[in-house]
C-alpha cells in the first residue's frame, strides 16, 4: 500500500512509530497495534507525520489541517503534496488532489507516487489517462507494485484478461502479499466462472489479512463493470463482513441495492455510511433520490412496474406504458425467451436524478441505464426538445434487459450496447431511428480511430479522446448491423448464447461466424467503407461547403441555396443536425411558392433521422395543407417519441387528425393528453375527449367527459347538445330544438 512508501517524512523518533511501520501493521491485520502506532504519530513534532497519524485513526479533518500546516514549511517538497493529494482523493476531492499531484511533479518531475496518484484519479473518472500515468509511475519506480495493481484492474474492466493477469503477476513478484493484486486475480477467475480457483485466491487474501475488506470491494466493482450487480452485492457484503467499518462498501452496497429496485435496505446502508462520515457524492445524492421517491407514483401489472413523477404521469404514462409492452412482446418473440420477473422502468424528469442512478459507471452522458430487470431513463422533460428520443432509448434499454438475462450478465459491453443500438431501428421497424452517422463518427472513420473488435470495450470504459464513447456506440451498433445484414439476425442471437457460455469475443466469432477476430475486422471495415467510407472521405469538403451554404441562405439567393444545398446534401446525406441542407432547401422552396417540393425536402430530413420538433411540425402543417392528413398524422406521431410535453397544439392537432381518419383510440389518447396538461380551455378539452369517446361508441365515457366539460362551463352549447344526444339518442328533435335556440 502507498503508506508503506512514504519518503521524506520524519520526526517520529522517540515515539517508536513511523508511517511505514503503521502501514505494515494495518496491512497484516494487526488493528490494535496499528491503532496504537498511528496514535503515536499524532504526537510527532512534524506536521506531515501528525497528518499521517490522524489519517490512520480516521480523523480526516485533522489530517487535512495538518497537511495544510506542513505545506507552509519552507522545505515542504513533493512528498507532502503527494500524501495530501492521496488523502483528498480518498475523501472525494479529486480536483484538489490532482492539483497537488501536479504541484508535486513541478518540484520533482520523477516522482512516481505523484503519477500513481494521477492514475488513480483518472481511473475514477474514466478519462482514459489512467493507464499512461500508471505506466509512467512504473517507469520511474519499477518496484511500485500498486501501479501494477491499478493496471491489472483497468485491463480487466476492458476485458483484456491476459494483460490483467500479467499485471497481477508483476505486482506479486514485487510484493507477494499485494492484496489488491490477489483480489484482481481472483476476479479474473470469478468473471470466467472458475469459482473454485477464485475462492483459492480469496483464501490467500484472507491469509494475509482476514480483516481486509478492500479486496472484496475491488472484486465487486469488477462485477459491476461487467453488469453482474447481484453478484457484486454479494462481494460488498463480504467486504463489510470482513471490515464492518468499511463505509465505502456499505455505501456501494446500498447503491447496488437501489439499482435492483429496493428501497428499505439501501436507505439503511447509505444512512449508516453517511452517519459515519462517508459522504461522497454518490452517497449523498442517492439518499436525496430516495427522499424524492415520495414524489413518484408507481403503476404495476403482470409484466411491468412503471415509476414516474406525479406531475408527468397522467400525460406520459399512456405513451410509455404502450411502448414498454410493445417492446416486451417484440423481444419475447425475437429472443425466444420470457423474462422471469416484471421489468421496472423509472422515468426521471430531472436529469441529475437519473445521473445519480449511473454514478460510478463508465460511458456517462447516457440517456438510459439497465440494471438487470430495472431500467432508469430520462423523461423527455429532462432534455432539450429534439436532442432525445425516449422511444428509441426505451427499446435500447429493453434489449439490454433481455440480453443480460439471457446471458446471465456474461456479455462484453460492446456487444450488448451494439445490439441495443441495432435494435433501435430493426426491432422497432423504424428506420429513421437507425444508428446515427454523426460528424464525430465520420471524423473517427476518416482518421482511422475505430478499434479492433477485441479492444472495443476500451472505447466505452476508458476513452482516449472526447468523442470516443459516441464513436464506440456507433461502431458497436454498425458491427451488429453488418452481422445482421450479411449473416442474418439469428447469428446475433447465437452470439448472445455463446457469450452466455463465457466465451471470449474471438471464440464467439470463430464458433458462430467461422471468422478469426482479425478476419472479422477486415470484413467489417470493407463493409463499412462501402457505406460510410465515401462520406468520411468527403467530410472536410462537406464541412467547408456547409459553411458556404449558411452564408448563401443569409443572402436569400434561393436558386443558389437549392443548387448548393443539393450538392452539400449529396456529400453527407445523413447529416440532420443544426444548419442542415434539408431545412435550408425547404425554406427556399417555400419562398419560391412550391410547397410540394418543400414537403419532399422535409420528408427526406425526417427519413434521415431528423428530430427537431419544430421542423417536423412544419412538415405536418404542410402535409395537412396539401390534403395529406394521413402523412401529417404520422409525422406528428413521430414527435410524440421526441417531446410530447408542453405542447397542447401538437396533441390537439393529432387528436383531430386521428378522429377524422377513424383512429378513435388515437383520438382518445391525444385528447386525454390535452386534458392531462390542464389547459386554460378545460371545457373545450373535456368536450373534445367526449367527442372521441362518442365516435368510438363508448357512450358512458363520453357522458362522463361531457359532464366534466359542462361543470367547467355550464353554458357550453356544444357540450349541452352532445349530452342531449347521449341522454336521448332516440329523440333527435331535442338536439334540433337546442340548435334552434342557439340560432335565435
Amino acid at each position: 500500500m502507498a503508506l508503506a512508501l512514504v519518503c521524506g517524512l520524519s520526526g517520529t523518533r522517540g515515539w517508536g512509530a513511523t508511517p511505514e511501520n503503521c502501514s505494515e501493521l494495518r496491512r497484516h491485520g494487526k488493528r490494535v497495534e496499528a491503532q496504537a502506532c498511528y496514535e503515536g504519530l499524532v504526537r510527532s513534532t512534524s506536521a506531515a507525520v501528525r497528518a499521517e497519524g490522524y489519517w490512520g485513526i480516521g480523523q480526516f479533518d485533522d489530517a487535512n489541517e495538518q497537511f495544510r500546516v506542513a505545506l507552509t514549511a519552507p522545505d515542504a517538497g513533493a512528498a507532502v503534496r503527494v500524501r495530501w493529494g492521496m488523502l483528498l482523493h480518498e475523501r472525494f476531492n479529486d480536483g484538489d488532489a490532482m492539483g497537488l499531484f501536479k504541484e508535486a511533479l513541478e518540484r520533482d518531475p520523477k516522482n512516481a507516487q505523484a503519477y500513481l496518484g494521477m492514475a488513480r484519479v483518472s481511473a475514477e473518472g474514466f478519462d482514459g489517462k489512467a493507464t499512461a500515468n500508471a505506466l509512467k509511475a512504473l517507469s520511474l519506480d519499477p518496484k511500485l507494485y500498486e501501479a501494477h495493481e491499478l493496471l491489472a484492474g483497468l485491463a480487466l474492466e476492458n476485458n483484456d484478461t491476459e494483460y490483467a493477469i500479467s499485471e497481477t503477476e508483476g505486482a506479486l513478484l514485487i510484493a507477494p502479499d499485494a492484496m489488491d493484486a490477489i483480489a484482481v486475480r481472483g476476479a479474473v477467475d470469478l468473471l470466467a466462472d472458475r469459482t473454485a480457483e477464485a475462492d483459492a485466491w480469496f483464501a490467500k487474501m484472507r491469509a494475509v489479512n482476514a480483516g481486509y475488506g478492500g479486496g472484496y470491494v475491488l472484486v465487486a466493482r469488477q462485477l459491476e463493470r461487467h453488469y453482474r450487480y447481484e453478484d457484486a452485492m454479494g462481494y460488498y457484503r463480504k467486504a463489510v463482513e470482513a471490515e464492518p467499518k468499511l463505509w465505502a462498501a456499505h455505501s456501494a452496497l446500498g447503491i447496488d441495492l437501489m439499482r435492483t429496485g429496493q428501497e428499505e435496505e439501501p436507505r439503511r446502508e447509505l444512512e449508516l455510511s453517511y452517519t459515519n462520515g462517508y459522504r461522497d457524492a454518490a452517497t449523498v445524492n442517492s439518499l436525496r433520490l430516495l427522499d424524492s421517491y415520495k414524489n413518484f407514483v408507481t403503476f404495476k401489472d403482470a409484466t411491468t412496474i412503471l415509476r414516474m413523477r406525479k406531475e408527468e404521469a397522467d400525460l406520459l404514462r399512456p405513451y410509455f406504458d404502450a411502448e414498454l409492452h410493445r417492446a416486451i412482446a417484440t423481444y419475447q418473440q425475437k429472443y425466444k425467451m420470457t423474462l422471469p420477473v416484471p421489468v421496472q422502468l423509472e422515468v426521471y424528469p430531472d436529469h441529475e436524478d437519473f445521473a445519480v442512478r449511473t454514478m460510478g459507471m463508465p460511458g456517462l452522458g447516457a440517456l438510459g441505464v439497465t440494471f438487470g430487470e430495472v431500467v432508469a431513463m430520462d423523461s423527455p422533460s429532462g432534455r432539450k426538445p429534439g436532442e432525445f428520443n425516449w422511444g428509441a432509448t426505451l427499446w435500447h434499454e429493453m434489449s439490454h434487459v433481455y440480453i443480460l438475462t439471457m446471458t446471465k450478465h456474461r456479455v462484453p459491453r460492446w456487444f450488448t450496447e451494439g445490439l441495443a443500438v441495432h435494435e433501435e431501428s430493426v426491432a422497432t421497424g423504424r428506420p429513421e431511428w437507425a444508428n446515427r452517422l454523426t460528424p464525430d463518427v465520420l471524423a473517427a472513420i476518416r482518421d482511422k480511430k475505430l478499434l479492433p473488435i477485441e479492444k472495443l470495450d476500451k472505447g466505452f470504459v476508458v476513452p482516449e479522446y472526447p468523442a470516443q464513447v459516441i464513436v464506440s456506440y456507433y461502431q458497436a451498433g454498425s458491427i451488429c448491423d453488418f452481422i445482421g445484414s450479411k449473416y442474418g439476425e439469428d447469428k446475433l442471437l447465437a452470439m448472445a448464447k455463446a457469450y452466455a457460455e463465457v466465451k471470449t469475443t474471438p471464440e464467439v466469432l470463430q464458433s458462430v461466424l467461422g471468422l478469426s477476430a482479425a478476419n472479422f475486422d477486415t470484413a467489417y471495415m470493407d463493409w463499412l467503407g462501402k457505406g460510410a467510407g465515401k462520406t468520411a472521405a468527403n467530410f472536410d469538403a462537406w464541412r467547408g461547403r456547409l459553411k458556404g451554404l449558411v452564408e448563401i441562405a443569409k443572402s436569400k439567393d434561393y436558386d443558389a441555396v437549392l443548387k448548393e444545398g443539393e450538392a452539400v446534401r449529396a456529400l453527407y446525406p445523413e447529416y440532420v443536425g443544426e444548419a442542415n441542407p434539408y431545412e435550408f432547401m425547404a425554406e427556399a422552396w417555400l419562398a419560391k411558392g412550391d410547397k410540394k417540393a418543400a414537403v419532399e425536402a422535409l420528408t427526406s430530413y425526417e427519413r434521415a433521422g431528423g428530430e427537431s420538433p419544430a421542423t417536423l411540425k412544419k412538415l405536418a402543417a404542410l402535409e395537412e395543407e396539401l390534403g395529406n392528413g394521413k402523412a401529417a398524422a404520422a409525422t406528428l406521431e413521430r414527435i410524440l417519441y421526441i417531446y410530447p410535453l408542453r405542447d397542447e397544439e401538437l396533441h390537439r392537432r393529432l387528436g383531430a387528425l386521428w378522429l377524422a381518419q377513424g383512429n378513435f383510440a388515437g383520438a382518445i389518447r391525444e385528447n386525454t393528453a390535452v386534458v392531462a396538461m390542464k389547459p386554460l380551455d378545460k371545457a373545450g378539452a373535456e368536450f373534445s375527449l367526449a367527442q372521441a369517446y362518442y365516435a368510438a361508441g363508448d357512450k358512458a365515457k363520453a357522458e362522463e367527459q361531457v359532464l366534466l366539460a359542462l361543470e367547467a362551463a355550464p353554458g357550453f352549447r356544444p357540450a349541452q347538445k352532445l349530452l342531449l344526444q347521449l341522454e336521448k339518442p332516440d329523440k333527435p328533435d331535442a338536439a334540433k330544438s337546442l340548435e334552434t335556440k342557439e340560432k335565435r
